[in-house]
């Protein structure tokens, strides 16, 4: 997704057009997000409508808001952190960002290792990272697991997105908590050996070179292959749901959490209790073509088609807990 500098921040309101010095209301919140604000906004609308609550979003880049937050202490206007990465998420947990949050809702809806364990963020949406290849060169028959893409048979047919990136990092992370850091590490090392080019620097031109022959399998987020099946000029590319047979598919989130700080928490845990509804599910996950966390709510009808499958099931507060390791790992590999 598209960084936006703080300095350029785009302060949306979404259901008033009250000016940024002017005081913020008892029946108003204002969300720090690093995500994409149309995104949001029309769910934040209809919220709006139904509550009365008014919601603002502050726009920009989820380390620089963390850090805006803590700078501005318990003078901070957010209410809500709001960013995608279980990874960064914990992040803020461990920068003291958020409150704890005991909501019989949340955990009713929201099930418990997409969460973190003591209520200080949430999951709102699903995001499958899996395994994606061109059908020009290979079947579905061909693949199995993440870590069989270090077998030497797929020497210069991989290709990877940065591990710069905290996708690749909480996946790296996924397989220490399932195998251990030196098979993880062997994991990265094979990938890292079988890579047909440098890595890139996002998931869409991993997927563009898979079509285009240049390599013939990849790992992404599968929401990233539902926009470009848009165009049938991509229509090699097909999906592979891994691991299937042992621990599933890793699957990170995009979540919030109530700031500490927050002069509001019983609207913002509201809020919070309303996106995780049925109601909001079904668009606040369609939206960016993801998956939504609520067992109950609609599959949007572009992804439908790839069917079930078997998820992880680890907490997803761990990808933050081995996040350094798993960088050390692609330090020590070469993994870029």
């Amino acid at each position: 997704m598209k960084k936006i500098s703080l300095l350029l921040s785009l302060f949306i309101l979404v259901s008033c057009s009250k000016e940024m010095n002017q005081e913020l209301t008892p029946d108003e919140l204002t969300i720090y997000t690093s995500r994409q604000p149309q995104l949001l906004e029309p769910i934040l609308e209809k919220f709006s409508e139904e509550t009365g609550i008014k919601v603002n979003l502050l726009s920009g880049n989820a380390q620089e808001l963390m850090e805006r937050i803590v700078i501005e202490d318990d003078k901070s206007r957010a209410d809500i952190f709001m960013t995608v990465d279980a990874g960064v998420l914990w992040q803020a947990a461990e920068r003291n960002i958020f409150s704890e949050t005991k909501s019989e809702v949340l955990e009713a809806n929201i099930p418990s290792y997409l969460r973190d364990p003591s209520g200080k963020w949430f999951g709102l949406s699903k995001r499958a990272r899996t395994i994606v290849y061109s059908d020009d060169q290979f079947s579905e028959g061909d693949f199995s697991t993440y870590e069989d893409l270090a077998n030497p048979k797929w020497k210069g047919k991989l290709c990877l997105r940065t591990s710069k990136k905290v996708y690749n990092r909480s996946l790296i992370a996924s397989m220490i908590d399932a195998y251990g850091f030196d098979k993880a590490k062997k994991v990265v090392a094979g990938w890292v050996s079988n890579l047909t080019t440098e890595v890139f620097s996002n998931d869409t031109n991993a997927l563009k070179a898979v079509s285009s022959g240049q390599c013939g399998v990849t790992i992404v987020n599968t929401y990233y292959l539902a926009r470009l099946l848009d165009d049938p000029k991509y229509d090699n590319l097909k999906l592979f749901w891994a691991n299937q047979d042992d621990r599933g598919v890793h699957v990170n989130i995009s979540g919030a959490g109530i700031v500490k700080s927050s002069k509001n928490k019983e609207d913002a845990q509201i809020l919070l209790e309303y996106l995780s509804s049925e109601r909001a599910q079904d668009f606040y996950a369609s939206a960016n073509k993801e998956y939504p966390v609520l067992d109950s709510a609609s599959v949007d009808d572009s992804i439908k088609g790839w069917g079930d499958f078997l998820e992880d099931g680890i907490n997803v507060s761990k990808l933050g807990v081995l996040q350094k390791e798993a960088v050390f790992i692609a330090q020590e590999t070469g993994y870029k």
